[in-house]
């Protein structure tokens, strides 16, 4: 089997890669950073990501597996005093795995002809840089509302426990093929009105923002996809959907997801 570790720089962490690797070329593993069929992830939620940002055009064929050298993380099951165990799974392997959802981004400029793409793990938010932002909001190429606020976040199911919760948005399952739209400090009054909760989205439907300029002809808008930020950009729409991408985990001992949402918001408290 071909392999790839992808580690963030913490000590602790980098000590767990060391023992990992000569782990793995004891079993004589094949170390390949290039076309690997399984990248184990050492340190935590945000180091999948990254790992999944620079493994993204090859999500086809490679299946990723979790290491968390801290607190349990959404995507990460083991731990990283279970490395021995971990090696003997990956030894037994027999290739199946779990996927998830993705989120399909598709942005279109004033000044440019042709749109620019993005994959999102978790979600995609678009914000303006300084006082309200105008956006009319389609759903399947309906016009729904015209929104006023700080902004909007659209995510995955695994990525509703992020962002999306912290604006009140829906947890949910990861099983289900979906994404959300949740509205960030909504304008409701007698003049302006949006229907100020958040929305499930069906995967053969899509959103599509278009925000408005203020008044001095400036949108000044913030977009971000996942941690990645872009400023200043011109841009005429966005259209959200569910990406033909997936995300793979190999399931030798995935967590399940109640259980990973149990520990990480509410703890032990309510256990026996």
């Amino acid at each position: 089997m071909r392999v790839a570790i992808f580690a963030n720089m913490g000590r602790k962490t980098q000590a767990v890669k060391q023992k990992l690797t000569r782990k793995f070329q004891e079993r004589h593993f094949i170390i390949d950073e290039v076309t690997p069929e399984v990248v184990v992830t050492i340190g935590g939620d945000g180091t999948l990501l990254s790992a999944f940002y620079h493994y993204r055009q090859q999500l086809e064929t490679i299946r990723f597996v979790g290491v968390h050298t801290g607190h349990l993380g959404f995507y990460t099951d083991w731990r990283d005093d279970e490395i021995d165990d971990l090696v003997i799974s990956l030894q037994s392997d027999n290739r199946q795995s779990v996927s998830y959802p993705l989120l399909d981004v598709l942005v279109h400029y004033n000044n440019q002809e042709r749109p620019q793409r993005f994959l999102a793990l978790n979600e995609s938010t678009l914000k303006r840089a300084s006082s309200t932002m105008v956006t009319d909001v389609y759903i399947g190429g309906e016009l729904f509302e015209r929104f006023r606020g700080d902004g909007l976040c659209i995510s995955t199911p695994t990525g509703s426990t992020g962002y999306n919760k912290s604006v009140g948005g829906a947890v949910v399952h990861p099983d289900m093929e979906v994404m959300q739209i949740a509205e960030i400090s909504s304008i409701n009054n007698k003049v302006f009105r949006t229907l100020s909760s958040p929305m499930i989205i069906a995967s053969n439907d899509w959103i599509t923002l278009k925000p408005m300029a203020s008044r001095e002809n400036k949108q000044d808008l913030l977009l971000t996809v996942d941690s990645n930020s872009y400023h200043d950009h011109n841009i005429r729409q966005i259209r959200y959907k569910i990406a033909k991408e997936r995300i793979k985990f190999a399931k030798y001992r995935h967590t399940h997801f109640w259980h990973r949402v149990q520990e990480a918001f509410i703890g032990d408290e309510y256990g026996d």
